[in-house]
């Protein structure tokens, strides 16, 4: 049996962080259970091997949602990382930390030390893992003009707490490589005598002795194991693997586990509550000139070019990713501050991540960034290995409907500007036969998709269905927090990997303070 002062369960953005602060002293002896491999791959390090991860059940979990019936039925795949790192490790490399209203907004409702001014220490604590993308492509110059057109100023860096604007996103890489929460927090731990990282290790069960969370069981080898915790366990398993976590260990909604003949430990209806997520609308083009990412895949020649270039400079389309620009601004006109973000993208595919289309095409992602829809993960089982049941209800709240329709529109006006124009030949999905807001709806219905940003199901805050206290310890127990997107109130305007990072950064300082 393994012995150690912490136990962080989940080795993903938030796990490797605090699996770095807490063992960086020595007095600590912390140990980090990853359900996952260690990420050996060359796809997980190289920018642009997203597609490649994207569906690859060693480093992917592949969930998929429950049938939506406010999607028409539709089962929606949901990618979250597995292996060391999780999902920083397979995601889209974006930097944006949100906006000052959402970090305010949280202090407000009673959550001492979470407002913008108290969290950007602990964001800025990371910007060495993170650049500025040096080339500028010729389609996002010109989509950057026609918003320009639009009134959208050009915005250099959207992470000042003001948002508003267009321009190019700043990339979690270093030196033309990913840098995930494994490369730039882990790696330089894992010599520590006093961390232990397992891999191949799936936590299945929270141990309690009374209130006191005093271990974790866990799979490893197809064999049952069990660590003990001197101080804490925590939990980083993510905004689906945490709650059910939870819940198998006997805390949550009581009925719930009752129907599963689970004991009651804690009867705390908020886990698994509060899901919410970003959905994406990726609105597609076929463009006039042979210059997007999917003419340099389809041709030998310049994809080797391109790959000699991330050889000899660590530089070009290898080094950047999908998404090089962006755009924040407001679709309703009701809205004080940007209500939508957008992604471009120069490439087109009839899935995120999968083969590109075999003719020149771009795309702009469009999504609302405070969605009104809520959702539940919930087990379906007392089986540690079955994924939980996850329903995000999109669209189930009028004005996420309205905001879909509006941010589709907007695309649309953003192709027809004078900028942009010359670069459209055609309008591939919707389609110009999308015309009214039903039609645009029903796009969004049978095309909509996650752009992978679950949070919020083990919010913190002191109301009824909270889930864990502003020190992120779990309500009515000892020794156990959650530490990840789960714990996020309200989800943020923008990617949430950033947040994250800074959300375990604060959490290390939390946990560390508590130990003196």
């Amino acid at each position: 049996m393994i012995e150690a002062d912490y136990i962080v369960v989940g080795a993903g953005s938030a796990g490797c962080v605090l699996a770095h602060r807490l063992s960086a002293d020595g007095r600590h002896r912390v140990l980090l259970l990853e359900a996952g491999p260690r990420d050996r791959s060359l796809w997980i390090h190289l920018p642009i091997g997203y597609g490649k991860t994207m569906f690859h059940p060693v480093y992917n979990w592949g969930f998929q949602t429950d049938p939506e019936p406010t999607m028409n039925g539709r089962r929606i795949y949901w990618p979250r990382g597995r292996g060391l790192g999780g999902s920083s490790s397979i995601n889209g490399l974006i930097y944006v930390r949100g906006q000052r209203e959402d970090y305010d907004a949280w202090a407000a409702a009673g959550n001492r030390g979470w407002g913008w001014d108290e969290v950007l220490p602990y964001f800025r604590r990371s910007l060495s893992s993170v650049s500025d993308i040096g080339a500028k492509h010729e389609l996002i110059e010109a989509i950057i003009a026609g918003a320009g057109e639009l009134g959208i100023r050009r915005r250099p860096d959207f992470n000042g707490g003001d948002q508003e604007g267009v321009g190019y996103y700043q990339l979690f890489t270093k030196a033309g490589w990913r840098s995930s929460s494994a490369t730039a927090y882990l790696r330089p731990a894992e010599g520590r005598p006093n961390l232990q990282v397992e891999t191949g290790a799936q936590a299945t069960r929270i141990l309690f002795e009374g209130a006191r969370a005093v271990a974790v069981q866990y799979r490893k080898g197809g064999a049952m194991r069990e660590a003990r915790a001197a101080r804490e366990v925590i939990l980083s398993a993510g905004a689906l693997q945490s709650p059910q976590l939870l819940q198998l260990s006997g805390v949550g909604p009581g009925a719930l586990l009752h129907s599963f003949g689970l004991p009651v430990l804690k009867d705390l209806p908020g886990v698994g509550e509060n899901l919410q997520d970003h959905l994406q609308l990726r609105v597609m083009y076929l463009c006039t000139r042979p210059i997007t990412t999917n003419d340099d895949l389809a041709s030998w020649w310049r994809s080797l070019k391109i790959g000699l270039q991330w050889v000899l400079t660590r530089s070009g389309p290898l080094a950047i990713g999908i998404n090089q620009g962006g755009l924040f601004t407001r679709a309703l006109p009701e809205s004080r501050t940007p209500d939508v973000q957008f992604h471009f993208a120069t490439l087109s595919a009839e899935l995120a991540g999968a083969k590109p289309h075999p003719w020149p095409g771009f795309t702009m992602s469009v999504c609302q960034l405070r969605p009104e829809s809520r959702g539940t993960v919930r087990i379906r089982s007392a089986d540690p290995l079955e994924p939980p049941s996850m329903q995000p209800n999109y669209l189930s709240a009028e004005l996420d409907r309205r905001c879909a329709v509006a941010g589709v529109r907007l695309a649309r006006s953003l192709a027809s500007t004078a900028a942009l124009r010359p670069y459209v030949a055609e309008e591939y999905r919707p389609g110009a036969q999308a015309t009214t807001d039903e039609e645009l709806l029903e796009f969004a219905r049978d095309h909509g998709a996650t752009i992978f940003h679950p949070s919020g199901t083990c919010k913190m805050g002191s109301d009824p269905m909270a889930v864990v206290d502003d020190r992120l310890r779990v309500h009515g127990l000892q020794a156990l927090r959650v530490v990840d997107c789960s714990i996020m109130p309200a989800l943020v305007s923008g990617n949430t990997h950033a947040p994250v990072v800074m959300i375990a950064e604060k959490a290390s300082d939390l946990i560390l303070e508590d130990a003196r």
